[in-house]
């Protein structure tokens, strides 16, 4: 009769107390999900209508997240911003990732030998994330946020990424994201998709004509890890002004070999088309 009562003591606590802990971590991390994505912050009533909280419960997480130093609160605007104890977390991250540092002195070549600014990016689930920037010089430039997010298809980074993807992969992202128009370029019927994802397996990289925005083209290309598996995409971004359907035939030229040497130096390999 005691036996079991010794087992059942030396369990983790189960039930609500333990479904509770777990629901404010879950809770937790959405919050700084979102304020991630709004680097400028937000207030409490945006927060808890974001995440679909009472005002109450929301302000008792944010609370916590404060007193630990992850996000800071400024009484004056009266917004919840991120703060540099998250920082650190996801540069922790970007410095686990081999690819990551090793690909900026590339980005920095890119950018030395264009003029233009030069991207990494990744694909997270059916966006492109993009993780890594080497800025242009130049005053009128292309500028992404580290950590902002694009569709896969509306992309020069996430198309680079989008050609590699097996079969199952690739209509999974169709599915999920589908083909919505960002701009009146934006390729939006899935066979042309399909042909020009055949098109940049042929040729080794991507092009991006103002399908993302208007004014900006883009030429990107695939780093593949050592299974031949897209890893990540570099791209070379910039105004129509100097880049040209002709220009942007050669900075596609001058990413795809970049890419094979950052994949080579990975000791990645790039798969046949």
């Amino acid at each position: 009769m005691t036996e079991p009562k010794r087992r059942a003591a030396g369990r983790p606590a189960t039930g609500k107390a333990s479904g509770g802990h777990s629901q404010s971590l879950v809770r937790g991390l959405s919050l700084l999900e979102r304020l991630a994505a709004n680097p400028d912050g937000l207030t409490l009533s945006e927060i808890a209508e974001l995440a679909e909280l009472a005002p109450s419960t929301t302000h008792r997480l944010l609370q916590a997240l404060h007193s630990q130093g992850f996000i800071s609160h400024n009484a004056e605007l009266a917004v919840w911003k991120i703060d540099v104890k998250t920082f650190r977390i996801g540069n922790s991250f970007l410095e686990a990732r081999d690819f990551v540092a090793t690909s900026r002195p590339f980005l920095r070549k890119l950018t030395a030998a264009t003029g233009e600014t030069a991207n990494l990016g990744i694909r997270d689930g059916s966006t492109a994330v993009f993780l890594a920037q080497s800025e242009s010089p130049q005053m009128m430039r292309m500028i992404t946020r580290l950590g902002s997010r694009a569709p896969m298809h509306a992309s020069g980074v996430g198309k680079a990424l989008m050609a590699w993807l097996p079969e199952d992969e690739l209509a999974q992202v169709l599915e999920e994201r589908g083909l919505a128009r960002i701009t009146e370029n934006t390729l939006h019927d899935p066979a042309v998709l399909r042909e020009q994802l055949a098109k940049i397996r042929q040729q080794g990289y991507a092009c991006d004509r103002e399908e993302h925005a208007i004014g900006m083209n883009c030429a990107a290309a695939c780093i593949h890890n050592e299974h031949g598996i897209p890893l990540a995409a570099i791209s070379v971004s910039g105004p129509v002004a100097r880049i040209s359907d002709a220009r942007l035939v050669e900075l596609g030229e001058l990413v795809r070999q970049t890419a094979q040497e950052i994949t080579a130096q990975l000791g990645g390999h790039l798969p046949a088309p």
